[in-house]
């Protein structure tokens, strides 16, 4: 790093505490060469977190480290044999040695154990108001759903300082959702959903990759990100290829496995009604209750005797291997939209 040059933030912050300045200086202005960063740019309100702690756990590591090894180098050049049978000095027990080398380390571990499950619960759910994306990974590439209508392919196109939220499932095998300058990495898993969130602080165009080794040709299961300007995004949503949404082929799907002639809306069928019930419990016959999520949706189509519900007979038909995954997420859309009817006719 040449002389005068400012750390970026996330150093910065931690550099803050005039003891560990010593130590930590000398390493990150050796490992910061100009064209080699020591991680991507921040690119998401995430990343400011996740940089701060990944710096604090490097510090107190390369500290511990240098403290240890310093110790143990001097305690083998003062206590090495010499010549003859010299008799080590009797040892003692020194109380309050002993209490401090306990009470720091723990002290650093619930401070990290706090920080880090307060930065993990704050980022592990989407905001109320999130923009959501369905993501599927098959090998080898992405397949991106926006809910009004538009496909992309190891694409994703969102816009700037709004929450994303992407639901994702797998196709075949175990995949990995990883954008790095977001610092948001997530298991895309086969027959269950996951889901992870971001909001982009910057536009530009953004690296994601697969993090799970999934078969031959994993490494080409790449794409990118590209945040937008609110305005350009809605441009470029305008522009695109003119289709379904997703509710609107959910409905179509509905309608053609003919799920509408059990699950009527005046509950007259042999199903229940599915207006307003995403989010809510439902109570099965072997007493459990379940909220109505996107996995228990998925299971509902795909294994439904599973799952079978108080006051219904189990006479629903399973469609697994007659719908695909982005079929699925299309009726889950639909139904979910049923929900935001109810709450609008209220």
């Amino acid at each position: 790093m040449r002389t005068g040059e400012r750390f970026n933030p996330a150093i910065e912050y931690f550099l803050k505490g005039r003891m560990l300045k010593a130590f930590t200086l000398p390493i990150l202005a050796a490992l910061d060469w100009p064209g080699i960063p020591l991680r991507p740019e921040p690119g998401s309100t995430i990343a400011e977190g996740v940089d701060k702690l990944h710096f604090f756990l490097t510090g107190i590591t390369f500290i511990f480290t240098v403290i240890i090894f310093s110790t143990i180098l001097y305690f083998a050049i003062k206590y090495r044999r010499r010549e003859g049978n010299l008799q080590p000095a009797a040892t003692k027990t020194i109380m309050a040695l002993e209490i401090t080398w306990t009470v720091i380390p723990a002290a650093i571990c619930a401070l990290i154990f706090v920080w880090s499950s307060s930065l993990y619960f704050e980022n592990s759910r989407a905001p109320n108001a999130s923009m959501e994306i369905f993501v599927v990974g098959k090998q080898w590439m992405w397949h991106l759903q926006h809910p009004e209508g538009p496909r992309e392919i190891n694409e994703l196109h969102v816009p700037l300082g709004v929450p994303v939220k992407l639901t994702m499932t797998s196709e075949d095998v175990i995949h990995d959702f990883y954008v790095p300058a977001f610092r948001i990495k997530k298991d895309v898993l086969p027959g269950r959903y996951t889901s992870i969130w971001f909001q982009a602080t910057q536009t530009g165009k953004f690296h994601f990759f697969c993090a799970q080794y999934c078969g031959m040709e994993h490494a080409g299961m790449i794409g990118w990100v590209y945040v937008m300007t609110p305005g350009d995004y809605e441009v470029w949503l305008a522009g695109g290829a003119k289709g379904e949404s997703m509710t609107q082929a959910g409905a179509r799907l509905f309608t053609q496995y003919g799920c509408d002639t059990c699950h009527k809306p005046d509950e007259t069928g042999k199903g229940p009604s599915l207006n307003g019930i995403f989010g809510k419990p439902q109570k099965l016959k072997d007493g459990r209750t379940l909220d109505v999520d996107e996995t228990f949706i998925r299971q509902a189509i795909t294994n439904p005797n599973s799952m079978p519900l108080e006051n219904y007979a189990p006479v629903m038909p399973t469609f697994q291997g007659q719908l695909n995954e982005e079929q699925i997420l299309d009726l889950m859309a639909y139904v979910k939209s049923l929900g935001a009817l109810e709450r609008k006719a209220k």
